[in-house]
């Protein structure tokens, strides 16, 4: 299949699956929790229960920018789930502290991708002026070019492994739910859904990113 095909291909996906996920969170959240509980107040449930009190629940600005950190010991939640008493929030809510458990366990695909973190950082803030020069001075410095794909690699390497770890937070969140009976028979596939359409998006990152890397390659080994 032509590189070029592919990553029209894959664009296109990923604005489908952006617009499902907005669309599935916008339906979810006008659906009430059968208990009324807050995003807020579902997070801190699920932390205590499995017993994990050196993080807090705070607020963010922002819409879908829910996340947890590590270093600052946080799971910040942002405007349409802090306060909101929505299925989609509970759903938000427990998948961004099954993070803080994985952590908490020490899950290995967590702490390999918070191993590569300082790496991908570096990378991705200097390997599009590499990959630029790299393709202007390519007669001159093919080097260049070859250095601008092993620092993108880091960066597909990094959305791999980032898999796994959505995937898992994911299964502890809808686990957790399940059995605290925070959903119930009618809720719980709205928030089994909410989550599969935000798992998409890693997903296609990921293609993304090994598409735009293979493009890369194959301007590296051009006669």
């Amino acid at each position: 299949m032509n590189i070029y095909f592919l990553m029209i291909v894959i664009m296109l996906v990923s604005m489908l699956v952006q617009y499902m996920l907005q669309s599935r969170f916008s339906k979810y959240s006008q659906v009430g929790l059968p208990n009324g509980m807050t995003g807020a107040d579902v997070a801190r449930k699920m932390l205590a229960d499995h017993g994990i009190y050196d993080v807090k629940v705070v607020p963010t600005n922002g819409m879908l920018t829910d996340h947890f950190n590590p270093q600052t010991k946080t799971v910040a939640l942002s405007e349409g789930v802090y306060a909101s008493r929505s299925v989609a929030a509970a759903a938000v809510a427990a998948h961004e502290c099954g993070h803080a458990v994985q952590h908490a366990h020490g899950y290995a695909a967590l702490r390999m991708r918070s191993a590569l973190v300082p790496v991908v950082s570096f990378a991705s803030n200097i390997v599009q002026w590499v990959l630029l020069a790299g393709v202007i001075f390519f007669n001159a410095f093919p080097a260049l070019l070859w250095l601008g794909i092993l620092l993108f690699a880091t960066t597909t390497l990094f959305s791999f492994v980032t898999l796994p770890v959505e995937i898992n937070a994911s299964a502890r969140a809808i686990s957790w739910l399940t059995q605290t009976g925070i959903t119930d028979s009618q809720t719980r596939p709205m928030a089994i859904d909410a989550l599969k359409w935000a798992a998409y998006t890693y997903v296609v990152a990921a293609l993304g990113s090994l598409a735009t890397l293979l493009y890369y390659i194959g301007l590296a080994r051009r006669d």
